[in-house]
């Protein structure tokens, strides 16, 4: 298959009318959103799901989100919107938070992973919402990259990864949050957060009052447990090498990778620490800078692949905030390998 490309900058560009067709027509493409770029399909036909999951090699058993640009397609998703989901929606939709709700019979068993709840969210970026407009159906659109793999938040990263295997991509430059969405459940007695992203668990807070953070947010999901939102079974955002993160002080985190440095050693670090470390190191943001953490993550983990990793020392983010979400994606391509070196972190 030829992928091809699309260079879009401005919503109105009539080629998005092109790519909405294809959807329509049980295509597949790559598209920009707020959060990293979505491998998109037309959520009501069920072989062009299944096209998601082979160009990505991702596991059926992972449910997909479904985006929308309007409220009213929520409705024809989902058995019925409470109170509760209609306060998040006008809060945070359009916006980087997916609401997890009893599922309807129009979306089938290929879309939610076997489940009885459907993940459904309405993108910010005015160049998704054009091109769900422009196919005229709600779009299931996992992360556009090889399942597993650091997620992609440039056009370049999906043309790594899905060049060949699907039939186009757009790109609009550089998403601007740079993690997946929030994920809260308000399918069971209380909402529930299963992933973290750019609507913190504090903003959650503000519109439903106390949240449940799931145990998967942090430790890694048993092999016997169900997976009721993406990014909670299976390693994912890993790169090549091995990453081990390291909770310390900036002093503690030298020695230590003084002390265990090997050839193809590298480190993740944040802004202006590279220079003061004995191994090569890419910087994913300042510390203490949430946002731009989150903005960088991916990238630098894929950077590492370039310069040809094998072992890679990982700072410790902050847990609050959007630290909460970067921590998690960090957590998830360290396989959970976390080493306490005492002290401050």
């Amino acid at each position: 298959m030829k992928t091809q490309f699309f260079s879009v900058k401005d919503p109105r560009d009539p080629v998005l009318q092109t790519v909405g067709a294809i959807l329509r027509n049980g295509g597949l493409a790559a598209i920009p959103t707020e959060t990293v770029y979505g491998l998109a399909a037309n959520a009501l036909c069920d072989d062009a799901v299944r096209g998601i999951f082979r160009a990505k090699g991702r596991p059926a058993d992972n449910p997909l989100i479904v985006h929308i640009s309007d409220l009213s397609q929520w409705d024809a998703l989902v058995t019925e919107v409470p109170d509760a989901a209609k306060r998040l929606a006008a809060a945070y939709w359009p916006g980087p938070l997916t609401i997890i709700l009893p599922k309807s019979g129009r979306v089938s068993d290929v879309v939610s992973g076997g489940l009885p709840t459907v993940a459904v969210r309405m993108p910010s970026h005015p160049i998704a919402r054009t091109v769900i407009d422009a196919a005229g159906v709600p779009l299931a659109a996992p992360s556009a990259n090889t399942s597993g793999r650091p997620s992609p938040t440039t056009a370049q990263h999906v043309k790594d990864d899905l060049d060949g295997k699907i039939d186009c991509i757009v790109d609009a430059g550089p998403c601007p949050i740079g993690v997946e969405s929030t994920v809260v459940s308000l399918a069971g007695d209380k909402p529930r957060l299963l992933r973290p992203g750019g609507v913190t668990p504090e903003m959650l807070e503000a519109v439903l009052g106390e949240i449940d953070i799931d145990d998967a947010v942090f430790h890694r999901l048993a092999d016997n447990e169900t997976a009721a939102s993406p990014g909670m079974k299976y390693k994912h955002y890993a790169p090549l090498a091995r990453v081990v993160i390291l909770k310390g002080s900036f002093a503690q985190f030298q020695q230590y990778v003084d002390a265990h440095k090997t050839p193809g050693t590298m480190a993740l670090c944040f802004a202006g620490e590279e220079g003061d470390l004995s191994v090569p190191a890419i910087a994913f943001g300042e510390a203490g800078d949430d946002a731009a953490q989150a903005a960088r993550i991916f990238a630098a983990l894929r950077e590492l692949d370039k310069r040809g990793a094998t072992t890679v020392f990982a700072r410790f983010p902050q847990t609050d905030g959007v630290g909460l979400a970067v921590f998690n994606r960090l957590v998830r391509a360290a396989a959970f390998q976390i080493i306490d070196l005492g002290g401050a972190p």
